[in-house]
């Protein structure tokens, strides 16, 4: 009990830590407007093969080979970025060919995350364009456009 430490010293509580685990017994309703209920509850403990379970469960699915792969996620997303960025640089250097390269990795490695279509890749299929017609290539331009 903490009561003696509690703001409200009326109160009866308890303190149990973040991984309190408890098994719902009952839930009531104690009121006639709908408003409050009441869970009777029972704390489970290590021993307890429903836990186990549970427990042993979450543990394979968060695996070190799942914090791998979220991690080569994480290291794609920004990959992408990078490349955005180099296309962006490279386009206010007027250095066009290298700046549709670097749009065009952008793109394969977002299309290794998300579909062709994602609203996401519309910035640089824009760029790639502007690129174009900025290259006189009008043509090509259109076709990133209508991308979008």
């Amino acid at each position: 009990m903490i009561d003696e430490y509690s703001g409200l010293a009326q109160e009866k509580e308890i303190l149990f830590t973040m991984r309190t685990v408890f098994r719902i017994v009952e839930i009531k309703q104690t009121t006639k407007n709908n408003c409050n209920w009441e869970a009777q509850l029972t704390i489970t403990d290590e021993s307890d093969p429903q836990l186990t379970g549970l427990t042993d469960c979450i543990k394979e699915e968060i695996n070190d080979e799942g914090w791998y792969r979220m991690g080569q996620l994480i290291v794609e997303v920004d990959r992408t970025h990078i490349y955005h960025m180099l296309g962006y640089l490279k386009h206010d250097q007027g250095e066009y060919e290298e700046t549709v390269t670097f749009y065009e990795k952008s793109l394969e490695t977002k299309r290794k995350t998300v579909p062709e279509d994602d609203a996401s890749s519309a910035s640089t299929y824009g760029n790639i364009g502007t690129t174009y017609r900025r290259m006189g290539d009008y043509s090509k331009a259109l076709e990133f456009y209508e991308k979008i």
